[in-house]
C-alpha cells in the first residue's frame, strides 16, 4: 500500500524504494506521538507527505544540474578558438574569486557532495557556500546569455 503510493508520485521505482523505507522511519521518529486512529490512514498521509516532500526537494536542487551543459562542453571541438574562448569564460566567472569558491565549485559539482559536506570541508556556513556558488551562477549565466560568446 505505502509502496504503492510512492510509485505513484514518484514514478520511479527505485526512488519509491527508498521513500517508503523513510516512511516507516518517520514513523518510528514520531512513535510517542502517534495516537491509535487510522492505522492505513497514517500510512498514506506519511507516505504523500515523504513523497513530496522528495519532489520539492529535486525540483530546488536536481540531482544533476548541469549533466547537460558539462557534455556540450566535453564533446566540443579541440580546435585553438574553441579553448580558446573556454578559457575566457572560466577567467570571467572565476576571475577574481577567492581559490575556496573553486574548490567549493568542485566539490559540489564534481565531486557531488552535499552542501553541508562543502561547507565542512572549506570551513564556511551552509549558506556561505551557497551564496557564494550563487554568485559564481550567476557570474555563469552572465556569460553564457551574451550572443556569440558560447559555441553550443
Amino acid at each position: 500500500m505505502v509502496l504503492r503510493r510512492c510509485r505513484a508520485l514518484l514514478r520511479d521505482d527505485n526512488k519509491a524504494l527508498d521513500a517508503t523505507h523513510d516512511v516507516f522511519v518517520e514513523l518510528l521518529r514520531r512513535e510517542s506521538r502517534l495516537h491509535a486512529g487510522s492505522r492505513a490512514g497514517l500510512l498514506l498521509t506519511t507516505a504523500t507527505h515523504v513523497c513530496l516532500n522528495r519532489l520539492r526537494s529535486e525540483r530546488r536542487r536536481p540531482e544533476h544540474p548541469d549533466h547537460d551543459l558539462l557534455m556540450r562542453i566535453a564533446s566540443l571541438d579541440d580546435d585553438a578558438e574553441t579553448l580558446s574562448l573556454a578559457r575566457r569564460a572560466l577567467d570571467h566567472i572565476f576571475g577574481g574569486q577567492p581559490a575556496s569558491t573553486r574548490l567549493m565549485a568542485v566539490l559540489l559539482y564534481v565531486d557531488r557532495l552535499t552542501l553541508e559536506e562543502v561547507a565542512a570541508e572549506v570551513g564556511l556556513s551552509v549558506s556561505g557556500v551557497r551564496k557564494r556558488l550563487n554568485t559564481l551562477k550567476g557570474r555563469a549565466h552572465a556569460w553564457g546569455c551574451v550572443a556569440g560568446r558560447v559555441p553550443y
